[in-house]
């Protein structure tokens, strides 16, 4: 009998009139290039990789709190101020359709420095920005620059390991970048307390030097010389017309887009909506959020356990249905204001929550159609899903004001038609197998980010 192969079973015959029997052998895998990693230096990776997953998160929560004093020092509209939110998130999403790409040609490590060197010099110009129409273009700027933050990290993970070793080194990634939320907006007002408006700019500005630093002192490159390609920019977006074409990936990626602006539109407009229309101050604004930021870990990690016994349609359908019923439950409550301050935040809570099971089951779904390019595709996945989902900014200040009402009607519409998109997308998908383990799923668990 000849020696099985890499993870293949032993296939023993039996004597006659007996089964027969199979034997799975013990088998040694090769060393990953992270195994051969001293131990100091793989937990100094991590701990850089989980940073840079942070800092999409902090350069939109650190200034949440600070939004309506920003508008007020600024003489600008609510409207106005919330753009510097939009902007940024544009640009995070048009950014790692670059950054995956430009990194495989140019290398990683290079290719992160420049992105961190940027991000760096525009923190210094929006802490300086003497009008709302610098800040709101230098955010542009930011954003793209932050997403080779997001983009780099997971390629640099790919490059190391793969399957189930990647799995769980994002896991390891996300548990830090997951802390992000929880942290950044109670320390936005705590800096708006003590240094006003520009008090989150500056403790942006920190944190983008540190991680610059600490990249350039202690993370290596991942790709070496001869894995790079030629042309990934051009090879991308060829990839990305294919999958234009592709109904039921365009439907999953549009229903992650409208789930996301009833998403932003909570992120942008509940600083305006609980400070100014109900009197609440920056710091239990910034409890609020965090606590929901709590709901989404914890959502996420009930999700991980129930795919065990469910599919991720079945999971998805469920949480979007009741992801809608908040977004209507939103509206009722500004319109008639109903419950109070409760009618909103117990609805905010559920939405954020909700965030933690669709983002990564909705991810799972579309990548597994193209498993071959999940990496081009999660780009596009990503890109199109931040691109789109920031025009909630702009839309729930059309008025010129941010209120209750603005943020429940976008809410609402925008929740009910992902529902039924993602109905008929899932219907045409039935027979679909998911690929649960693809890196891009499991990094997937921070929205934001």
């Amino acid at each position: 009998m000849r020696p099985p192969d890499d993870g293949e079973p032993a296939v023993r015959p039996a004597g006659r009139g007996h089964a027969r029997t199979v034997v799975f052998d013990a088998v040694q895998h090769p060393a990953s290039p992270f195994d051969t990693l001293a131990p100091g230096r793989r937990a100094a990776i991590i701990l850089i990789f989980g940073g840079l997953w942070t800092l999409g998160s902090f350069s939109t929560d650190l200034l949440l709190p600070a939004l309506p004093q920003m508008a007020e020092a600024l003489a600008a509209s609510d409207s106005a101020v919330a753009l510097t939110i939009t902007t940024f998130l544009v640009g995070l999403g048009l950014g790692q359709l670059i950054a995956g790409p430009v990194s495989d040609e140019r290398g990683r490590r290079p290719t992160l420095i420049a992105g961190l060197a940027v991000f760096a010099a525009s923190a210094l110009v929006c802490i300086l920005a003497p009008t709302v129409d610098l800040l709101i273009w230098t955010r542009l700027v930011q954003g793209m620059a932050a997403s080779f933050g997001l983009a780099i990290p997971n390629a640099m993970v790919t490059d190391y390991a793969r399957d189930r070793q990647a799995a769980r080194l994002f896991s390891w990634i996300v548990i830090i970048g997951g802390t992000a939320p929880l942290v950044a907006s109670l320390a936005g007002a705590q800096m708006l307390r003590l240094l006003g408006w520009r008090g989150p700019l500056i403790a942006l500005a920190v944190v983008s030097v540190v991680a610059l630093v600490a990249v350039v002192l202690w993370l290596p490159e991942s790709l070496p010389r001869e894995r790079r390609v030629r042309g990934g920019l051009r090879s991308a977006f060829r990839t990305m017309t294919g999958l234009t074409r592709d109904a039921r990936f365009v439907g999953y990626t549009f229903t992650a887009a409208l789930l996301y602006i009833a998403f932003f539109a909570y992120l942008g407009g509940s600083s305006f909506v609980l400070q100014q229309g109900f009197g609440v101050s920056p710091t239990t604004y910034s409890v609020l959020f965090a606590v929901n930021g709590l709901g989404m870990l914890a959502a996420g990690q009930t999700n991980h356990r129930l795919l065990a016994r469910f599919s991720p349609r079945v999971l998805l359908a469920v949480v979007i249905v009741v992801f809608t019923i908040a977004c209507a439950t939103v509206l009722v409550s500004a319109l008639t204001g109903a419950f109070g301050i409760w009618g909103l935040a117990v609805p905010f809570f559920v939405i954020v929550s909700g965030m933690g099971v669709i983002l990564p089951d909705l991810t799972a779904l579309a990548l597994s159609l193209h498993p071959d390019v999940a990496g081009t595709a999660s780009a596009y996945f990503g890109g199109l899903r931040l691109g789109l989902g920031a025009l909630a900014m702009p839309l729930i200040g059309i008025g010129g004001a941010v209120t209750a009402t603005s943020v429940g009607v976008l809410m609402a519409v925008s929740a009910s038609a992902a529902l039924v998109l993602f109905a008929v997308t899932a219907r045409r998908t039935r027979r679909q197998s998911v690929l649960l383990d693809l890196p891009e799923e499991a990094s997937s668990d921070v929205p934001v980010a």
